[in-house]
């Protein structure tokens, strides 16, 4: 097997493990940022390749000198910034047998478990967040899921696929206009707070995606959506898809399904729902209100690998007619045919996406899923969100600072007066790279974002957070000790820490059996 044998792949298999293990265990030993500029590593490597082979040992020091530097550590818990891309061992145990497996799952007949197995897991999921049974293979419907990659790729696949089914429909309704006159009229529409994904997949898909206004608080309201819509039809345009957003990125905004869903049913425009982060939420009872309308839609898609704790990447996605998006995107030749083809237990998912081949992801959601369990899993989130609040209570504390919204695991926080404080405050916190935090804009303000992340975040990781701004905001601010805090009580919330241990198995298996609590809602 090329260069390396069995006894080396056990070896150097074992070396790496350990050292995934090692790194996880005392992440939050190193700064959050490296110390690199552009160009470092161009310094270190050679130009080309050599001719001849090097001994894995030599590979893994190198490693180790010349990759790890270059890191910005996603899975310390002094990572606050973007929305979380965490990780569990369990799902990094999936994703190693999923490697060395080496499937690649196109069709039922490629690996009849593969597909299987992403049919089952999609079901699972879908009952986890409590989605409309319309969505859900296991239902009498034409509902079911996919894993994509990303929340890009499975936003392009709705916005492609609602394409074309109305290209379809409307050469029917319209044949007076030729099929280049009807997609150049066709128009799709997402909130200005919508992930920028959205609006590449309206370059990518050569379609105009109009960015609508939200309201002040962040929120994409029917009243601005169907105004823009009537516009359009005015002017001869063809409106065919609402990208609409739950969590949207600045902010973690709602947008408000309840009122844009009625319409887009009405005037056959496709509803699809950009999920992404907060979609995870749903899974606790206390969230589904946010869900509301979410059965008028015709996709949505989630990341596991935000919130679900399942390493990226891993994107699901659900179609409430599976066949629309298979009508669209279906090339058969002779050699992807096979006798199984078209049974509802096994569809061949190289129709639902862009790509023919595919990844076992399924794999690593079932192990991770299995290890963790439903309410363990909601225990983790609810956790999370008691981290954000433990922080949100500490920025109130202090008067010289403001929140200015709140919501799951997510605080945006600036200091009060000229947004050039805040700017200035989150360049030096930036620079010291022990934490990291990104800013966005809310009501015409810089505000700051302090997003829950990491592999094990704890409270004191919120104490040593909170610490970092504070200190921070003193030396830039000139004041000391004596500064005017408002005097408030937190109580103390104290989780249970898992033991460490250098076992894959043994931290697996602590981390996912964390008892919490105090849990408390939003």
């Amino acid at each position: 097997m090329a260069n390396m044998d069995i006894n080396e792949f056990r070896e150097f298999g074992r070396a790496a493990i350990d050292f995934v293990a090692d790194y996880l265990e005392n992440i939050r030993d190193r700064d959050v940022l490296p110390s690199v500029e552009p160009g470092y590593l161009h310094d270190l490597l050679p130009g080309e390749l050599q001719n001849e082979p090097e001994d894995w040992k030599t590979i893994m020091e190198d490693f180790k000198r010349c990759i790890l530097p270059g890191l910005t550590h996603w899975q310390s818990p002094h990572f606050h910034a973007f929305y979380p891309s965490q990780t569990s061992y369990s799902s990094i145990v999936g994703e190693t047998l999923a490697a060395g497996l080496g499937v690649v799952g196109f069709s039922w007949i490629c690996s009849p478990v593969c597909t299987e197995l992403e049919v089952i897991m999609m079901n699972w999921l879908g009952q986890l967040l409590n989605l409309p049974k319309s969505f859900l293979n296991c239902d009498e419907g034409n509902g079911g899921g996919i894993i994509q990659g990303s929340a890009s790729e499975s936003i392009l696949v709705a916005v492609l696929a609602a394409r074309e089914q109305a290209v379809r429909r409307l050469r029917t309704q319209h044949p007076e206009l030729t099929e280049a006159d009807i997609r150049g009229r066709l128009v799709a529409y997402t909130s200005d707070q919508s992930n920028s994904a959205v609006e590449k997949s309206g370059i990518l898909g050569a379609i105009k995606m109009r960015l609508l206004p939200a309201n002040e608080t962040g929120i994409l309201r029917g009243s601005t959506f169907i105004q823009a819509v009537e516009e359009d039809v005015a002017k001869g345009l063809f409106p065919v898809i609402c990208v609409a957003t739950l969590g949207t990125t600045g902010t973690c905004a709602y947008d408000n399904l309840a009122e844009i869903g009625p319409y887009c049913n009405e005037h056959n425009i496709w509803l699809h729902i950009d999920a992404a982060y907060a979609g995870a939420a749903l899974c606790l009872p206390e969230y589904t209100h946010i869900m509301k309308g979410a059965e008028l839609a015709d996709s949505l898609n989630f990341n596991l690998h935000k919130w679900m704790f399942v390493n990226f990447d891993c994107c699901a996605m659900w179609f409430k007619d599976a066949g629309s998006v298979t009508q669209s995107f279906s090339v058969d030749r002779i050699y992807l045919q096979h006798q199984f083809q078209g049974h509802s237990k096994a569809p061949d998912y190289r129709h639902w996406q862009i790509q023919l081949g595919r990844r076992f992801r399924s794999l690593k959601v079932w192990i991770t899923l299995r290890t963790m369990g439903a309410e363990k899993i909601r225990s983790l989130i609810r956790f999370h969100i008691q981290l954000a609040n433990r922080f949100e209570e500490y920025v109130r504390t202090d008067d010289r600072f403001e929140v200015l919204c709140s919501t799951l695991a997510l605080v945006c926080f600036r200091l009060k007066g000229d947004d050039a404080r805040s700017k200035q405050l989150l360049e030096n916190i930036t620079k010291r790279k022990k934490i990291f935090m990104i800013p966005a804009t809310y009501q015409g303000k810089f505000i700051i974002r302090f997003m829950i992340c990491g592999i094990d975040p704890q409270m004191h990781d919120i104490e040593y957070a909170w610490e970092e701004v504070r200190s921070q905001a003193d030396l830039l601010l000139g004041e000391d000790e004596n500064r005017n805090v408002t005097k408030q009580a937190i109580e103390p919330v104290e989780p249970k820490l898992y033991e460490k241990s250098s076992e894959i198995g043994k931290i697996t298996e602590s981390l996912t059996g964390m008892v919490i609590s105090n849990e408390k809602g939003q």
